[in-house]
């Protein structure tokens, strides 16, 4: 079993959410298109659709108005759904990288202490 420095950790955790972040993105569009396809459907099938702030919906019993107004909440939902996954990891993203840079410059800072610690007792060291 290896073990895992934080640097590590932080890194993989901030590549597992640009990947998160990316399926998040993947689902508002799957939202659009599937809001645009429940009002494309909504609206091919009567001239008169009943509106809804902005969402037409048809009451006749047709089995495509069941379809259309499914449609066009479920695209709804992933639409809303899918921005707010999207900035919550993308908040946590930025989060991990901001520790990452912290370990990285604490490291750095703390191999510099150990070089200039060699180069002191080397020049201590007398030549013979």
């Amino acid at each position: 079993m290896r073990t895992m420095s934080f640097r590590d950790y932080l890194h993989e955790k901030s590549e597992e959410s640009r990947h998160n972040e990316t399926i998040a993105y993947l689902m508002f569009l799957a939202g659009v298109i599937f809001f645009v396809g429940g009002i494309t459907e909504t609206l091919s099938l009567t001239q008169n659709p009943e509106w809804f702030l902005f969402i037409p919906y048809h009451t006749d019993p047709i089995a495509g108005a069941v379809l259309g107004l499914s449609l066009t909440v479920s695209g709804i939902c992933l639409i809303v759904f899918g921005i707010a996954t999207g900035l919550n990891y993308s908040r946590k993203r930025s989060w991990y990288m901001q520790e990452l840079r912290k370990a990285t410059t604490l490291e750095e800072d703390s191999m510099m202490q150990k070089r200039s610690v060699k180069k002191s007792t080397r020049r201590k060291t007398p030549k013979g």
